[in-house]
């Protein structure tokens, strides 16, 4: 999945591929799937559509904004190669409205995760079974 957002007026291309959690991985050192998981449970209760500057700080203290930093530049550095390391490229917006973002991210993350259920689910159907 690929999609086109604007941070602080700048266009950035993210693209979510086969090679997102490796690349994640071997930039961060760390599984994304347990941190994006991790994530997900946090905003479980929440309207992820409705976030704003407005949330309530004991919600923010339990978002670890890092994951979606991390997460979002490792799907602009799958669309685009030739992006500058995470700070350096990070430094290269006069802001980063990260709750403006997160929407668009969590649902490419969500339809990528649905996609993947329903596969496994498709391969346990009597008709995929040889």
């Amino acid at each position: 999945m690929e999609k086109t957002i604007l941070i602080s007026g700048k266009e950035v291309r993210l693209k979510n591929t086969g090679s997102f959690a490796l690349r994640y991985k071997e930039q961060f050192g760390k599984n994304p799937i347990s941190e994006i998981m991790g994530m997900i449970e946090v905003f479980q209760d929440m309207d992820i559509e409705s976030i704003s500057p407005e949330l309530d700080l004991a919600d923010l203290k339990k978002i670890d904004f890092d994951v979606f930093y991390n997460v979002i530049w490792t799907m602009a550095k799958t669309a685009d190669k030739s992006i500058a390391s995470p700070l350096d490229w990070l430094d290269e917006f006069d802001e980063f409205p990260i709750i403006d973002v997160l929407p668009e991210v969590m649902d490419m993350l969500i339809q990528s995760f649905t996609s993947t259920i329903k596969s496994k689910k498709n391969m346990n159907h009597p008709a995929m079974k040889q």
